[in-house]
């Protein structure tokens, strides 16, 4: 049985940017393996396809570094491989007065975090940009834009299978050996023998890194984030994305409206925890991952501080008027029959003991593997970047790169 280099554990956008990065740094002989039966199959192919700005971060962290570096090779990217794309920019609404302080230190570190041509907008600019949306100030952020990630997600695919990589579908770990020489993982397709490990699990990359013997740290905690289409006559309401000012004790945006590159709009997400890791409807629920969440600490924590807000979003996943009024209040003119149920997506929140949502990228090493044990949003934005920073910890910790 040949030995595989590096084998990537997780087919989403992060483990393929990873996997490209390893191949054009020399890393031959490397397989990724994907559990669904195509890649981006979970947050990668279920998310809005914004490409972030990078506006909202803490400056300084990985979040606002990867993001601004990654969005501009996105960019690039999706131009040199003809990926339909379109950088149209967004506006953040203060709808009430008490908001003008958090928009201003939004745009506060926008600027810290290097973003040029960011413009306030008083009510009536808003108009000009946004007809339909009802505020007393806002921020245009010219850098965002809007992609498929799923397209962004097959092409990195692709340049891995050309620089002599591999790409293996319906392929589950289950476990992992050692022997003195190799790593030894346990598949539903078979035995695969590695000499390193790096796992871009997302929603299952904590029981990931426990399968292999190392302690994560933290629990992964789905939410889901459900969606409603504009209907065709309805779609006028919104002509690029609209944006609330996010409530800065949450790590979610709020409901926003965003216009998709395949064309129409689509409004939300809420963040309603999930029963299920890959829950994507209300109805599914695991008892064993409903089980693991309920014996972490770190979850009643999260929930003690949380609740009030987690009540909330849990009524308008069960409401379509609950929804629907959350929009009304960037657009007051939207009317409930303008929505229609669309898909949803689920997070991969990680939750430390003490009950803090982890707000970075969290990326380590150790023992010939390497974790990815937090990579929210802007992960797919930032994916090139962040494709590089696992291949700059796999080349510290295994000496891999050239």
């Amino acid at each position: 049985m040949p030995t595989f280099t590096v084998v990537v554990v997780g087919g989403g956008i992060v483990g393929l940017a990873a996997a490209k990065a390893l191949v054009e740094r020399g890393v031959r002989h490397l397989v990724v393996i994907e559990t669904e039966p195509h890649v981006a199959a979970h947050q990668t192919g279920h998310n809005s396809g914004v490409i972030h700005s990078g506006i909202y971060y803490k400056p300084g962290s990985a979040k606002a570094t990867n993001c601004a570096d990654g969005r501009e090779r996105l960019y690039r990217f999706c131009a040199e491989h003809g990926i339909p794309h379109e950088r149209c920019g967004k506006v953040i609404v203060a709808v009430e007065d008490r908001e003008l302080p958090a928009l201003a230190e939004i745009e506060r570190r926008g600027h810290a975090n290097g973003l040029t041509g960011l413009k306030r907008l008083s009510a009536e600019e808003l108009k000009e940009h946004e007809p339909h949306v009802a505020g007393v100030a806002g921020l245009f952020v010219p850098q965002t834009g809007i992609v498929n990630y799923k397209a962004v997600a097959q092409k990195y695919a692709e340049l891995v299978a050309a620089g002599g990589g591999e790409v293996r579908t319906g392929v589950r770990f289950v476990g992992l050996s050692r022997d003195s020489t190799e790593l030894v993982l346990n598949t539903t397709a078979g035995e695969l023998r590695a000499n390193y490990l790096v796992n871009c699990g997302g929603l299952q990359s904590d029981r990931i890194a426990r399968l292999c013997g190392v302690e994560p740290g933290v629990t992964i905690v789905p939410f889901r984030g459900e969606y409603y289409d504009l209907k065709p006559h309805a779609a006028h309401l919104c002509r690029h994305l609209i944006y609330p000012v996010p409530d800065p004790r949450f790590p979610f945006l709020g409901v926003h409206f965003t216009r998709m590159i395949g064309g129409g709009v689509e409004a939300g997400p809420n963040a309603v925890l999930a029963f299920r890791r890959e829950g994507y409807r209300f109805a599914d629920v695991s008892v064993k991952d409903v089980l693991e969440m309920a014996r972490h600490r770190g979850f009643w924590a999260m929930a003690a501080t949380h609740w009030l807000t987690g009540l909330g979003e849990m009524k308008r996943s069960l409401s379509a008027y609950s929804f629907w009024k959350s929009l009304q209040r960037l657009i007051p003119s939207i009317r409930r029959d303008d929505i229609v149920p669309s898909g949803a997506g689920v997070r991969a929140q990680a939750v430390a003991s003490d009950g803090k949502m982890v707000d970075d990228f969290v990326i380590r090493g150790e023992g010939r593997t390497v974790h990815v044990l937090n990579a929210p949003s802007p992960a797919a934005t930032a994916s090139l970047s962040v494709g590089v920073s696992i291949a700059e910890v796999a080349g510290r910790e295994f000496g891999l790169l050239k």
